[in-house]
């Protein structure tokens, strides 16, 4: 068997043939670099919509997604608050969450840590953009 492998290797770079498992693979593994580097980077932009409507919020939601998809920007952070002045569960947060399940180009979000606003905030990955 080890020898059938050899045979293979030898024939693969003897005709310039690429292994597509090994490309996929790094692909794979530069993938999950880049979203951990996302992740772990601090934000390009940031919106505070503390004390905003419903309706006000997602006016700026929208004006802030679309500058920001605009300007290349990788990660944003939305501040909403905690809630704490709502009647059950937070509003802001609810029509953030509502915002970046509709948005086409809004991808994986998290919380922020407690330095950065905790529950309170809101980080998103922007999806990028694919080119014909």
């Amino acid at each position: 068997m080890n020898n059938f492998g050899d045979i293979l290797d030898k024939w693969i770079s003897v005709n310039g043939v690429q292994d597509k498992d090994v490309e996929d693979k790094d692909k794979q593994v530069s993938a999950q670099e880049k979203r951990r580097r996302l992740r772990n980077k601090k934000p390009d932009a940031e919106l505070d919509i503390h004390g905003k409507t419903r309706d006000e919020a997602w006016q700026e939601l929208e004006v802030f997604f679309g500058d920001a998809k605009e300007k290349g920007f990788e990660k944003i952070v939305i501040i909403h608050g905690k809630g704490n002045h709502s009647a059950g569960e937070s509003v802001l947060k609810r029509v953030v969450m509502d915002f970046i399940e509709r948005c086409p180009f809004a991808g994986e979000s998290g919380r922020g840590k407690a330095a950065s606003g905790g529950e309170g905030a809101t980080w998103v990955l922007l999806k990028e953009t694919k080119e014909a």
